[in-house]
């Protein structure tokens, strides 16, 4: 059996030949105390000029859209699954059992400053939602690349938040809703600029207004 850095270690060797491609015995072991590793995304003024490449238009149709379209929770190597993977990832002295479930550890939602005691109360958020995407873009991919965007770990598109949060959340642009706790929007901005980018998908101007308004708290 894998230990539960081990598994960190397969599962980001897994994230990153995807990225690449994207065009186209027990484990109850304790990960090492750190703090929320989303991958970083870029700095302000990188995520300024990306924000400024991106297609200004109004959002397409729902029509078609099913969240089935986007596969996850995908197996991440060792019977571990997108969601354990980020569970362990994101939590401090999580402790998995020998089906990769989260059995203790803690969890800081950077959304809302919350701390949490229990898996149960953790969801794993997408940072650009997979409707939010449909509607951007995504509705003309095919599977795989859907694929890829639902479990990406090598960029900073999943984050482990509070379950209160994310579904407050829902599938809303930062226009709509933005984290509840402000320290975070500077990242959180910096973080929905990187993955739109990354898999070209486009805005509407009400996004872009709020995004700007959110990248200018990082000075």
């Amino acid at each position: 059996m894998l230990t539960s850095r081990a598994r960190r270690s397969a599962a980001a060797t897994l994230a990153l030949a995807a990225a690449a491609v994207l065009g186209s015995a027990t484990a109850t072991t304790t990960a090492v105390a750190t703090p929320a590793q989303m991958p970083e995304p870029s700095p302000a003024d990188t995520a300024r000029t990306e924000l400024a490449d991106l297609n200004v238009a109004a959002p397409h149709s729902m029509a078609g859209y099913s969240r089935a379209k986007f596969p996850h929770w995908i197996q991440q190597g060792d019977g571990c699954d997108t969601r354990e993977v980020v569970l362990e990832r994101d939590g401090r002295n999580v402790a998995q059992d020998d089906k990769c479930r989260a059995t203790g550890g803690s969890w800081h939602s950077l959304y809302d400053g919350k701390t949490l005691a229990s898996a149960s109360q953790v969801d794993i958020d997408h940072m650009v939602p997979l409707a939010n995407a449909w509607r951007s873009g995504a509705d003309r991919w095919e599977t795989p690349r859907r694929k890829q965007f639902a479990n990406d770990l090598a960029h900073s598109q999943l984050i482990a938040v509070s379950a209160a949060s994310n579904r407050s959340k829902g599938d809303q642009s930062p226009d709509q809703w933005s984290p509840p706790d402000r320290a975070y929007w500077c990242t959180y901005s910096r973080a929905w600029v990187d993955v739109k980018h990354l898999y070209d998908l486009s805005v509407t101007q009400p996004e872009a207004d709020q995004l700007v308004t959110m990248l200018n708290t990082c000075d």
